[in-house]
């Protein structure tokens, strides 16, 4: 506590502690704002010195003899009349204070300036003097179930508990103070009423500055030096005495590897360990920065040291303060081809990593913890980097000098990662994408079939700074929570431009039965999740199933989509039997995943592949998995039209890179006719991406039969091949890293490969009918019997003591009904072919 000196106030104290009732002060040495007060002494019932009505009423004079540059008192007042129309800036006491050599100061005490009530309504309290506590941080990590949107705010505003702290600043700091008179307002005895305060303590001050932080805050770059200390995970913590600190964050592990990486505009690795990293601090010179890790302190420095030198180095730590001075800049982003505002998606950063988020945004979304269900913001978090999206303008805070700056806008403009200088008196910076594909003017067009929690609003501004034309934005069940209730209108939400859709439909839900998505709804179909936890109510029946989901969804003229396929792995292979999917949704580059498609490919039926992401967090952009689909010059873009043209086929997922295929001339989705003796096909195919791949690939009945490599990766690649074709087959084209392995990671949530895949093309040819795999028929009986086995398991009431939602008397066999169907169409295929059941 050294440059701050407690005066013993225990010899002129006159009231207990009890006058605040129940809210009794501690007495004795305490701290606010780091700075030592001594309150009352050994007696309680005499700890404090009060005025007014039944307590001093004539001034009490408190001897000092000694020098300040500053005094600070601590004191309350206890009644008020604010609100009662009492006027503001009322006199309440009048502090004198006297010099050894006959100079003599007033300082007037009024009412919400240097002094206010305790306890004080919300809005009220003073001007010119700090409540006992100091502003704080939330529990970083833990915390009440009802404080969880509280949380989020991060910073907490210090409030009073029992004192005001009001600092006197001495003009003549060199002479000693001689006494210090407290002088209530009111008049003499019997004269006009007397306001009630206490003087709790007086501090005085010696330090050559200002007791309570008058700078803003400043980052602090902090360097662990022992390998021990800076293994990770991540458990810094970093205190201040005088003045207040952030939560501290981990910078990037290599920064200057930062603009050349393939990645440019959609994240990176986040730096795992607790070195280097930085924290925001603003406190007075005298304030110690503490650093801490799990408990322990690494080491500790005096603000004001680190301020002046710029870096104070310990055994342990590494203290820098990154500061260049700042500009309120307002950033432009402009098409080049255009050259007006585009829409997308900003990050600022120093070279040392430190992020500048434009205002309105977050540097960190929630403290780089999870957010689930709160996707909030506009922002997006990819790994260590967090993105602003933005309508093309933003503006806020830049760091004078290098400024690296990283934009991206989908996957067909080029993303931008450069370095920028930012001058003294700079307000403007303009910053200019390129576009390098235009899907659109081929007639494609792009939408993420799966995304949950934002609003449609938000929805609309992020996808079109991700250049993704049409969201599907899913109500739904999980347990209790209802989600996206008030988005849901049946029609579609549209941008200014109608270049952006944004339909809010349902995604229907089954823990081991599967999920549904259903798109295009005009009215709910309910229940939207059954059978219990943790997607339905706790305790809840087995109410439906997809089937009727997807019956309900058809009948309103919808779409039926089966995401993240092939899980849960229940109910889609009597889906796919009936005929009651329109499209299988990829959401992850998966083994198992494409395994599952094919099985059911080269069984013969015919799936359309869509791209979705499931997004659910702020860690995922929406479109990062998308959906291109072909819209004939002759229809216009609108949502009808994209959901019947996905029916159709003439799609390609993508997970960046832009795949084109054609067979003999025919695009995605189409049906070759070859003949009984079949034939040869020509078959073209080209991906053009912003990201390197490595493989560009051919697909026949599952197996490759032609690619093209680049082992080091390019952003071009084209494959022409003929193949001879002998019988019934479906051709894809699917491209990504070495042998379609991921290469390249997003930095998403789910940690997803960049690749890209076509729906087939489909070949009719030799004399043997259409495509048929008696194991596929036996798969799909044997999950077909496993579901019925969990129907006939599931709770339920009681019957006759329910009335349904489907109103059929007999709910077990409305459960099980369209399972029966399914068995029956498998066996019917397995009799055409030959195959005995």
């Amino acid at each position: 506590m050294s440059g701050y000196e407690p005066v013993t106030l225990a010899d002129y104290c006159n009231t207990g502690t009890g006058i605040y009732g129940e809210n009794k002060p501690k007495t004795g040495r305490q701290v606010f704002h780091g700075l030592p007060f001594e309150i009352g002494g050994a007696d309680s019932s005499r700890a404090l010195l009060g005025f007014g009505e039944g307590l001093a009423e004539e001034p009490v004079s408190i001897p000092i003899g000694k020098t300040a540059r500053n005094v600070i008192f601590a004191h309350a007042l206890l009644d008020s009349k604010l609100e009662q129309g009492g006027p503001v800036g009322r006199l309440i006491a009048t502090y004198v204070i006297r010099l050894t050599d006959g100079t003599r100061f007033e300082a007037p005490i009024r009412e919400r300036f240097e002094i206010a009530v305790i306890p004080v309504a919300w809005g009220m309290l003073p001007f010119a003097s700090l409540p006992d506590n100091n502003d704080s941080m939330q529990p970083r990590y833990e915390g009440r179930w009802d404080a969880a949107g509280n949380r989020q705010t991060e910073g907490v505003m210090g409030w009073p508990s029992h004192y005001y702290l009001w600092n006197w600043p001495n003009p003549n700091p060199e002479t000693a103070i001689e006494s210090i008179e407290i002088c209530p307002a009111g008049g003499p005895a019997g004269g006009p009423e007397r306001p009630r305060f206490v003087l709790a303590a007086i501090t005085l001050g010696h330090a050559d500055e200002e007791p309570f932080r008058r700078t803003a805050a400043l980052p602090l770059k902090l360097m662990l030096h022992r390998a021990e200390d800076a293994a990770g995970p991540f458990a810094l913590d970093v205190k201040v005495d005088r003045g207040v600190a952030a939560y501290p964050f981990a910078l990037p592990a290599e920064p200057g590897q930062f603009p050349g990486d393939a990645m440019s505009g959609w994240g990176e690795e986040q730096n795992a360990s607790n070195s280097p990293a930085y924290v925001e601090i603003a406190a007075t010179p005298s304030a110690t920065v503490s650093v801490e890790k799990g408990g322990e302190e690494l080491a500790s420095a005096q603000w004001g040291d680190i301020t002046r030198q710029g870096v104070v180095e310990t055994e342990r730590v590494r203290f820098e303060v990154v500061d260049t001075g700042r500009n309120w800049v307002h950033t432009t982003v402009l098409d080049d081809e255009t050259g007006r505002p585009v829409p997308c998606r900003i990050h600022f950063r120093t070279p040392d990593g430190i992020p500048y988020a434009p205002h309105g945004h977050h540097a960190h979304v929630n403290s780089n913890n999870g957010t689930w269900n709160f996707d909030v913001g506009g922002d997006l978090r990819l790994s260590q980097i967090t993105y602003a999206y933005t309508d093309g303008k933003c503006q806020g805070w830049l760091p004078r000098g290098e400024v690296i700056v990283d934009v991206a806008r989908g996957y067909e403009y080029e993303p931008l990662r450069e370095k920028v200088t930012i001058a003294p008196g700079q307000r403007e910076l303009t910053l200019r994408l390129k576009r390098k594909l235009h899907l659109n003017a081929e007639r494609y067009f792009s939408g993420d079939t799966h995304v949950h929690f934002l609003s449609s609003a938000g929805a609309l501004l992020e996808a079109s700074a991700e250049d993704l034309d049409v969201v599907n934005l899913l109500q739904s069940q999980w347990g209790s929570l209802f989600t996206s209730t008030e988005e849901f209108t049946g029609r579609p939400a549209v941008s200014a431009d109608g270049g952006t859709i944004v339909y809010a439909s349902q995604e229907n839900r089954q823990h081991i039965l599967g999920h549904m998505s259903l798109l295009g709804l005009k009215e709910p179909v309910m229940p939207w999740c059954s059978d219990g936890a943790d997607e339905a109510e706790m305790g809840g029946n087995m109410e439906t199933t997809l089937a009727r989901w997807a019956d309900a969804c058809h009948e309103q003229g919808g779409v039926v989509v089966l995401p993240h396929a092939p899980n849960p792995n229940g109910e889609p292979a009597a889906l796919i039997a009936t005929g009651r999917a329109d499209a299988l949704e990829m959401a992850a580059h998966n083994p198992f995943f494409h395994l599952e498609y094919y099985r059911y490919l080269n069984a013969g039926y015919r799936l359309p592949i869509a791209g979705g992401t499931d997004k659910m967090d702020s860690g995922v952009p929406v479109g990062l998995y998308r959906t291109y689909v072909y819209i004939p010059p002759d229809q216009e873009f609108n949502y009808e039209n994209w959901t019947k043209a996905l029916k159709r086929g003439n799609t390609f997922l993508s997970g960046g890179p832009v795949l084109r295929f054609r067979a003999n001339g025919q695009p995605i989705g189409s049906t070759l006719e070859l003949g009984a003796d079949g034939g040869t096909v020509e078959v073209e195919a080209s991906v053009s991406s912003i990201f390197p791949v490595h493989t560009l690939q051919i697909v026949q009945g599952g197996e490759v039969v032609a690619q093209v490599d680049e082992p080091s990766g390019a952003r071009e690649l084209s494959l022409r091949t003929s193949l001879r074709v002998s019988g019934p087959t479906w051709l894809c084209a699917r491209c990504g890293g070495p042998d379609y392995s991921p290469a390249l990671y997003h930095f998403d949530s789910w940690r997803r490969g960049v690749c890209a895949h076509t729906s087939p093309i489909y070949v009719s040819a030799g004399t043997g009918g259409d495509l048929f795999n008696a194991d596929t028929m036996m798969y799909m009986l044997t999950l077909i019997n496993g579901s019925l086995e969990r129907i006939r398991r599931a709770p339920q009431w009681k019957p006759g003591t329910v009335t349904h939602h489907h109103g059929h008397e007999d709910h077990q066999q409305y459960l099980e009904e369209p399972f029966q169907q399914a068995i029956a169409a498998i066996h019917r295929r397995m009799h055409q072919h030959g195959i005995p059941h």
